[in-house]
Order: structure tokens, then sequence, then C-alpha cells
């Protein structure tokens, strides 16, 4: 008798049927549009099935063996408190997604309610939907919607936005009509070029976009670009990774910002190998009919009873069809509720009690790495929880030599800035305790400057 459970429900007969019924012969056959050289042709290099107690045994002993880390670049450890999980938990609470017969789920409703209204304290907008995939795909979104509100061709999308976020906005867009245009970031502080930004803005440009914090951890300068892209007409598109910046930053909205985007993992939820993660979306009231995603209002009933409805949700599975304001977006009802649960216990001056701790930490941990020989600190600009570090070598060999301290030191920029390629990303949280830190420092001047042999010349 197999000691493992079946993942997959369907029998071959099962199989059978179903593709008969579309007229396939092979399940393979459904992948013929997919080329080949993206295909993987050989099997998954997976161990062999546990029984559930040993899975859980291996997975449990994967926890404990988690070395202290300083890896951020979008997805950030931080501290959940108890009170998420187990309200989360709960029955009536317990779905990933928001029910079709939305009305009879009043409570449901009424945890996106609160969700958007957190929302919009927390980005300084007028509305919000009732979240998104993740970061990437809002901020995708963003752009698609600045130009239905424009019509105007031209997006400009800073070079220091999260590198995987630009992929997918690329991905999104309708190159016949829409361009991106890179707008480079300065090299010694790390910020998005102005100059280059403001010389490129014209009547042709839907959207300017940039990301604060940027993925080097850097503060930019919103406001002063939000007003150059009013003079232009064009709206300006604020997007996050870290929305515990937030807690001690101007808000994008008081900053000028027309639609805000971002990553909402920090706000309760764990790293979780990579997802499922919470999409932010907010946005002024002006521009809510052509904002994507579902939008949970308040109303009354007959009765004169407060009551949640879903509301200008024109989405492509309503009546919309290919003139929706979406069709690749959906309500992360579940990462939305542990937001919420997140900054409803938190509170305003939690947040910005635990944003402190993370500007304060991580200029700890700046300021021990410049007085290491062979490592300087990059960029001059302000910056919160992340920051770039130059280093004398090669960072992949660095931070290998680090992983045999017991360390995750950071993160290789020349994954993707091939100019920056002696260059990491270090980024600390309230994760990490100041004895973590000083490891971290003293192995890192450990690998840069390593001790001399007592047999070397002159030793």
């Amino acid at each position: 008798m197999e000691d493992y459970l079946r993942y997959i429900p369907h029998t071959e007969e099962d199989v059978r049927k179903m593709l008969q019924a579309i007229g396939v012969k092979r399940v393979e056959d459904l992948f013929e549009t997919i080329p080949a050289e993206f295909r993987l042709s050989r099997p998954l290099n997976l161990p062999g099935p546990l029984s559930e107690p040993n899975l859980l045994r291996h997975l449990q002993g994967l926890e404990s063996q988690r070395p202290p880390h300083f890896l951020g670049g979008g997805a950030y450890q931080h501290h959940i408190p108890a009170v998420v999980s187990h309200l989360a938990s709960r029955s009536e609470f317990y779905t990933a997604y928001t029910p079709y017969q939305a009305e009879i789920s009043q409570g449901t409703l009424q945890a996106v309610f609160e969700f958007q209204t957190l929302m919009c304290q927390l980005t300084g907008m007028e509305v919000s939907n009732g979240s998104m995939y993740d970061g990437a795909s809002s901020l995708a979104e963003a752009v698609l919607m600045a130009h239905r509100i424009t019509r105007r061709k031209k997006v400009l999308v800073s070079q220091a936005i999260h590198p995987e976020y630009r992929k997918v906005i690329q991905t999104y867009i309708d190159p016949e009509e829409q361009e991106i245009l890179l707008i480079p970031y300065q090299k010694g502080e790390g910020r998005t070029d102005e100059d280059v930004l403001v010389k490129s803005l014209d009547q042709e440009v839907s959207a300017v976009v940039v990301q604060n914090p940027n993925f080097f951890g850097v503060v930019e300068d919103l406001q002063t670009i939000a007003e150059r892209v009013h003079q232009e007409g064009g709206l300006m598109i604020a997007g996050f990774n870290e929305a515990i910046a937030y807690g001690i930053l101007r808000s994008p909205g008081a900053l000028g910002a027309d639609i805000v985007a971002g990553e909402g993992q920090s706000l309760g939820i764990p790293l979780s190998f990579g997802g499922p993660y919470l999409g932010i979306f907010t946005t002024r009231e002006q521009f809510i009919r052509n904002m994507p995603g579902r939008l949970v209002g308040e109303t009354v009933d007959l009765e004169g009873k407060r009551g949640f409805v879903l509301t200008l949700a024109a989405r492509e599975q309503h009546i919309r069809r290919e003139k929706a304001t979406s069709n690749i977006c959906t309500n992360e009802g579940l990462c939305a509720l542990m937001a919420t649960i997140f900054l409803s216990c938190i509170g305003k001056h939690g947040l910005r009690e635990l944003a402190l701790m993370n500007l304060s930490k991580a200029e700890y941990a700046k300021k021990a790495a410049s007085r290491i020989g062979g490592c300087r600190v990059a960029f001059s600009s302000p910056t919160f929880n992340e920051f770039v570090l130059e280093v004398d070598g090669a960072p992949e060999k660095i931070l290998e030599r680090m992983r045999t301290e017991g360390l995750l030191g950071g993160l290789d920029l020349s994954r993707f800035y091939p100019e920056l390629d002696h260059h990491l990303v270090v980024t600390v949280t309230e994760m990490n305790t100041k004895e973590e830190i000083d490891h971290w420092a003293e192995a890192l001047e450990k690998v840069l400057n390593p001790p001399l042999s007592p047999f070397s010349k002159g030793g």
C-alpha cells in the first residue's frame, strides 16, 4: 500500500474523455503553441514522494535550518503577529476568493471594504480596488489604465523600478498602442535621472512610472517629478515593493501621484517561497471607472440596514468582454484579509514605529559596511531598509563565501544590471538582530580582507 496521497484526482479514463470532448489526442497537444525551446523536455529534478508526517518533518527541518538573511528585492521578511494567521484561519473568512454570489457573503465583502479603506489611507489616494495578483501585475495594469485615460502612446519608466516588474509591464502592453521609454538612474545617487526624464516629456507621454523606494532602496523625489508630468498633461504612477516604508515616508497621493500600485507582501503575508502575494491598486476618484479589478461599495438595504455590494466591476466575466478594464486580474481575498488584520492590529503609530526600526537597523548595517576595506556604499541618496554596496571582487563569489559562514549576505545586482557587476543589494528589517548584523559585517570583512597566513611573506 502506498504511504502517500495522490494530488491529481483524475483517472486515465477521465483524462481520455476530457481530451476527446475538446478534440485533442494527448495532453501534450495543448502546449503546441508554446515554442519547443521554452518547454521542459525532461522530468523535474524532484525527490520521491513522502508520507504526510514525513513531509511535515522535512518542511519543519528546512524552517529550523533557515540562516539569517539580508535578502529583499521585492520580498521581505517581517514579523507577522499571531493574530493574523489565527483570524485569517477562521471558517467564515477562510476563502481565497471573492464569491460570485457576492451579496450573500456580507462578511467577505466587509473585509474587502475595510481593506480598500486601509489601502487608501496607506497610499493617500481616494479609491482602492479589492486587490490584485501582485505588485508587478498591479503596476502593469496602472500603465494600461493610464493609456485608457489619456489615449497617449509613450510611457516613461524608471530604470530603478524592480527589473521583473518592468518585464511584466512590457509583457502586458500592446506595442502597437504603447511605447516604453526607459529613464536611467543617476550613477552616483541611485535616483531616477530627472534631467533625462524632463527632456523626454512631451504631449505624447501618457504616464511616468517611478518606484518609491526604488529597487536600490533609494527614496525618490516623487513630488518634483509629478509636477513636471502634470504640466504636460500626463499621469504620475507611483509603484512600490516595500509597503512598510509608508510608515515614515509621505504617501504617494500627498506627493501628487495619480495611480499608486505595488506589492503588499510586507503587510502580514509570509514569504512562502515567492507567493501568493498581494497586489495593491489605488487611484483618484475621477479615474474610478477606468480602474481594473473589483470594487466593494457600502449601501443600505430595503430596511435601511448597512450592507456591502460589488460595484463598478467591469471585468470580462461580467458584461464588457474585450472592453473590460482588465481580463487578467482577480481579488486576492485571503491575502487582502491578512493585510487588513495586520494593519488594523498594528495601527498608524505601530506602522511608523516598525518603519523606524527598519530604517535604523539598515543605517546601522550601512555604517558597519562603510568601515570595511574593499566595500563602499554605492549611492549617496537616502535609503529605507535596503542599500547598495560596491565591493572589490565578484559578488557571486563573495556571497558564496558568506554562505559558508551561515549567511545569505545580499542580492547580486549583476543579474539585473550588467553595469553593476560589483554591487550587492543588502536588506535589513526588524527581524535582523544586532548580533546578526554584526555577524554579517564580520563575515563580509573576512571575505573581502582575509587575514594573512602566518606562513605568508612578512608574517
